[in-house]
């Protein structure tokens, strides 16, 4: 099963608020070559409690790069079968998958409490 990321942006930098985005990045990753074989983006939906969740599933989301995330949309994403990294830093999607996958990406605090 291929590995595919989403990441939160508005222009071309991770959101930190992670349900007020623009848009959502998408990385399709070839688990064998640990390469990014496809990407593209998509407009994120109204934002809506317990939306994101099953909009990103159906889109076949299977890991997603945040900078803050609430524990309830967390745990949303834990029943989904979304695995969740938080607490990366504002950079672009691009450089984030690329750290990700080269095992350097720092992360820092979460700091939303909601």
């Amino acid at each position: 099963m291929p590995m595919r990321i989403a990441i939160p942006v508005t222009g071309n930098l991770l959101e930190q608020h992670f349900g007020h985005c623009e848009k959502f990045f998408f990385a399709d990753i070839d688990l064998a070559t640990k390469q990014v074989i496809a990407t593209g983006e998509t407009q994120a939906p109204e934002h809506q409690p317990g939306l994101l969740p099953p909009w990103l599933k159906e889109r076949g989301v299977t890991h997603i790069i945040a900078g803050n995330m609430g524990a309830r949309a967390r745990s949303l994403f834990q029943e989904a079968s979304i695995d969740v990294l938080t607490g990366a830093p504002p950079e672009s999607a691009t450089e984030l998958v690329r750290q990700y996958l080269d095992g350097s990406l720092a992360t820092g605090e979460n700091t939303c409490d909601h």
